[in-house]
């Protein structure tokens, strides 16, 4: 009581200079600390700024073309945004390159009065007068999300039995390293194809995510195994189980903080590595026709010859959104890798 009234009667400058203070020894010791980091492990920064800046743009660019706007007249109103299911675009705009293209031959061409805006189609159409850049920003989540299925669930399983194998050993290490070593010798991919071509359904995006994963655990597991071999001889974990701690909390107490990072750095390539192959499958045209992400674009460019009709906008605009994926995932998966193995700490 006497401590908040005698704060009630600080003056303005004594509660500026306390507020100063109290912001100085926060920057200094929660701020600071990560441009510190960022200065020796700048790959990790730049990853992490790539894939945030390309999250920005694609919600941002969802909420202006999730607005509500008549496309041909006589039509009901309806978003931009679903223009990949619907002809978004009027028939005449089919094949349209992008609309600031002013020197594109199919855009000169036309009648001042029927050319579009300047923004009007910024990545152009298809030949099926769908606008591309509606399609591009449904698939970017949609691939994402395929990459972050995949990866959570094939590193959480393969996490979970590593424990199992590495730390209990007998007939559950035994059991696991079997399937581990057969998993690894089939393709994984084959596995799917044969999976897709039985059911003779289509895999939409979840679906492809779970079923990378089923295939993908075991990567996980070997990798994840090894390292809990490594953490369970070590002289605390003995400490930990002679003072008669139990198993489950010594691997969460113990032996789960030391291994964050490289589970973290293992999820990211997990990741990097589903959304490889889910685009692959899908350019084979073993993903759902209806999706419009990023590897269902590539199979219609192919199917349709987007190279040969020379609709350059068809493939280089998804083509650039992959690359980014991959580069900042890449990035992402280095600097994790380097704040997981001291060995390739750098000091400041």
């Amino acid at each position: 009581m006497a401590r908040a009234a005698g704060t009630r009667n600080l003056t303005m400058g004594t509660r500026i200079r306390l507020a100063r203070r109290r912001w100085g020894i926060f920057f200094q010791e929660r701020i600071e600390p990560i441009f510190l980091y960022g200065r020796r492990n700048p790959s990790l920064i730049v990853g992490l700024a790539m894939l945030g800046a390309l999250l920005f743009f694609t919600v941002i660019g969802i909420l202006v073309y999730g607005q509500t706007e008549p496309h041909l007249a006589g039509r009901a109103q309806q978003s931009r945004l679903d223009a990949y299911v619907s002809s978004g675009a009027p028939v005449q705009d089919k094949r349209l390159p992008p609309s600031w293209c002013t020197w594109c031959e199919d855009i000169v061409e036309r009648e001042p009065d029927e050319r579009p805006s300047l923004f009007q189609y910024p990545m152009g159409t298809d030949t099926q007068s769908r606008d591309l850049f509606a399609t591009n920003l449904r698939g970017i989540p949609l691939t994402l999300g395929t990459g972050l299925i995949a990866g959570l669930l094939s590193v959480g399983i393969g996490t979970v039995t590593a424990f199992i194998a590495a730390y209990y050993r007998g007939v559950p290490d035994v059991l696991i390293r079997l399937l581990t070593d057969v998993g690894i010798s089939i393709p994984g991919l084959l596995i799917l194809i044969i999976i897709r071509i039985q059911l003779g359904t289509e895999l939409v995006w979840w679906q492809l995510g779970a079923g990378l994963a089923a295939v993908g655990w075991v990567f996980s597991s070997r990798t994840v195994r090894s390292q809990v071999l490594v953490l369970r001889e070590q002289p605390y974990v003995e400490i930990a189980r002679q003072s008669g701690m139990s198993g489950l909390a010594i691997i969460f107490r113990e032996m789960m903080p030391n291994l964050i990072p490289y589970i973290t750095a293992s999820f990211v390539g997990s990741v990097a590595g589903s959304i490889l192959a889910s685009i692959g499958l899908e350019a084979l045209g073993l993903g759902d026709f209806s999706s419009p992400s990023l590897g269902m674009t590539v199979y219609w460019v192919i199917q349709f010859g987007a190279i040969t009709l020379g609709m350059w906008w068809w493939w280089l605009f998804p083509l650039v959104f992959i690359v980014i994926i991959f580069v900042s995932l890449f990035l992402i998966s280095a600097g994790l890798d380097e704040w997981s193995n001291p060995r390739l700490r750098r000091q400041a």
